[in-house]
């Protein structure tokens, strides 16, 4: 099998796994969170050996996703106790909020079931909490640390809702927008409590504002007709533009 066979298949799972990095990157760079992206990023690619180790048709391929599994996992290893030496053991303590998460998301991918919503949404949550692990290794207090995860979170999961109502209503099937309305309120909401207290930067309220104009818009009464693709590309644009945004408002 070629390497390109071990990497994950679905484009969505890509930003959801690298915007929360690139977020704690962008936003509290450190040596730390340098070596926790890296061993992130080994993580994410260990998924899908994961699965050809269980699945393959043959003994050899079976055996080739474990050896691929077994790197990959050894890289995410290293890149843990690096950022454990690096920025402090303790401060690792974010990673426990993602351990239940991850667990439950890689069991329902092992059984072939990634696809339904509570395990995509555990997986963006896995995710999407670490950004305070980026923080808590750049000195953060605990507030402000989750609440720069929450932001991540209410980029992600909102996302996932609203690209799946989409892509459903696309296929002609019947798909209620309400759980995506009522996500994305939600977390508009959050931010905004958030940002009084003063643990947001104020622009990240009109990110959240327009993270849930897009869901109206795409989701509404009137509803915009666009490709899968389309959509695809959008998603991963506004993302970037989410994730700069927001780094440019930490900054000031």
């Amino acid at each position: 099998m070629s390497v390109w066979s071990y990497l994950p298949k679905e484009h969505g799972s890509w930003s959801l796994a690298l915007e929360p990095i690139m977020l704690g990157l962008l936003v509290v760079p450190s040596r730390g969170g340098a070596a926790l992206a890296f061993g992130a990023c080994a993580a994410y690619l260990a998924r899908r050996p994961a699965r050809l180790a269980l699945t393959a048709p043959d003994l050899p391929s079976r055996r080739a996703a474990a050896t691929v599994l077994i790197s990959a996992c050894g890289l995410a290893a290293a890149g843990l106790l690096a950022a454990a030496r690096v920025g402090g053991g303790r401060d690792l303590w974010p990673l426990l909020l993602c351990l239940p998460f991850g667990v439950y998301f890689t069991a329902c991918d092992m059984r072939g079931k990634a696809r339904e919503i509570t395990a995509e949404l555990a997986g963006a949550a896995t995710f999407s909490l670490l950004p305070a692990t980026f923080a808590t290794l750049a000195d953060w207090a605990a507030a402000p640390a989750l609440s720069l995860a929450a932001l991540m979170m209410v980029r992600s999961l909102p996302a996932v809702l609203l690209v799946r109502t989409y892509l459903r209503r696309a296929k002609g099937q019947i798909a209620s927008a309400a759980l995506s309305l009522l996500v994305a309120l939600a977390g508009t909401g959050l931010v905004s409590v958030l940002a009084g207290a003063s643990l947001v930067p104020d622009p990240a309220l009109w990110l959240a504002l327009l993270l849930l104009g897009r869901t109206c818009a795409l989701l509404g009464f009137r509803r915009l007709v666009i490709g899968a693709r389309i959509l695809g590309w959008s998603e991963a644009v506004l993302g970037a533009v989410y994730l700069i945004a927001l780094a440019v408002a930490y900054r000031l």
